[in-house]
């Protein structure tokens, strides 16, 4: 199959790295031509240091490296996967399939990235997501993700895509679930890296990881998810990677928060995209529209846009009104 992955990121040339060991005839665009240019010479992606690049596997700043593909992977970062895709949309088959693997939620339209790429190309949307670092998915350390799509004949297209013998996909019908696990751990992760630079610990952070995995799975219900859902690779597994992996920028940005950098600081030292930053707007503008309760995450909007201090935040948490776990706990 004739397959492309539109953004160089170290994911997106992780999963090109996977389509072309696969036997997919694939090509990596990147947005600035130069750098397409260093990588096809050098054949090693800043991003991803130390991984060399499969001598088949081409790279290309041209935006009609979509042409005749029958798969089209949308890899760049959740700010620009608009203007990326309305770049590309012109050269794509008319029976391509998108992949989108971006995590992140729209300001303003709260859309999930799967839905930019369906209104911007027209195309049939598959999101592939879940506990997946690139420097390890590049040196084929084992890894499970999920491809989601409501048709089933997609997701299983792209689960054959991808699979292979250190590479497991798994499908679900529950693409809604799929990408608002995605998106949210990701705020979540932020709040983790700065609950251990604020020099707490592990007690402090499986509190975190448990109680944000109910706010993710709160919203996500209310939005049309499947509660299970944020039980699997897409929920729990994606979180718990994110949070405690070094291999984490939203991880490493919030810890960097935790030990007394500004947002803007922390973000600018991360080496790359911290799409939690980008999340917690929207995440937080979605809780109040839908009404659903999501303390943590409007913890970390304080953190980050409104110069709360996060030692500050973590007490406010502490002193809300005593409960019980579950809101559905069962006694008369």
């Amino acid at each position: 199959m004739k397959a492309a992955v539109v953004g160089s990121g170290g994911w997106g040339t992780a999963l090109a790295i996977a389509l072309h060991r696969n036997g997919h005839d694939t090509v990596l665009w990147s947005h600035n031509p130069k750098k397409a240019e260093q990588v096809q010479m050098t054949r090693e992606n800043p991003m991803l240091p130390g991984i060399k690049l499969p001598d088949g596997l081409r790279i290309t700043g041209d935006d009609r490296c979509v042409e005749d593909c029958a798969l089209v992977v949308i890899a760049s970062p959740s700010v620009h996967i608009r203007s990326v895709c309305r770049a590309v949309a012109p050269y794509l088959h008319e029976d391509a399939v998108m992949v989108s693997v971006t995590k992140g939620i729209e300001p303003g339209t709260f859309f999930r990235m799967s839905q930019i790429v369906q209104e911007e190309t027209g195309h049939p949307v598959v999101a592939l997501t879940g506990p997946s670092h690139a420097e390890e998915v590049a040196r084929q350390v084992p890894t499970g993700c999920l491809a989601a799509c409501a048709d089933k004949a997609l997701a299983e297209l792209v689960q054959d895509a991808f699979m292979s013998e250190c590479f497991r996909i798994y499908t679900s019908p529950d693409i809604v679930g799929a990408e608002l696990g995605g998106a949210l751990k990701n705020v979540i992760a932020l709040c983790a890296g700065t609950v251990d630079g604020l020099g707490y610990g592990d007690n402090t952070l499986a509190m975190l990881m448990t109680r944000g995995l109910t706010e993710i799975a709160r919203l996500g219900v209310a939005l049309g998810a499947h509660k299970e859902t944020f039980a699997g690779l897409a929920g729990i597994g994606d979180l718990i990677v994110t949070c405690t992996s070094r291999h984490s920028r939203n991880r490493r940005a919030g810890f960097m928060v935790g030990q007394g950098m500004t947002p803007q600081q922390a973000l600018e030292a991360a080496g790359g995209a911290v799409e939690g930053y980008y999340a917690a707007r929207s995440i937080e503008a979605l809780a109040q529209k839908t009404g659903v309760e999501m303390p943590i995450v409007h913890a970390a909007y304080q953190v980050l846009y409104e110069n709360v201090s996060a030692s500050a935040v973590v007490q406010e948490l502490l002193h809300r009104q005593r409960r019980p776990e579950s809101e559905d706990a069962g006694w008369l």
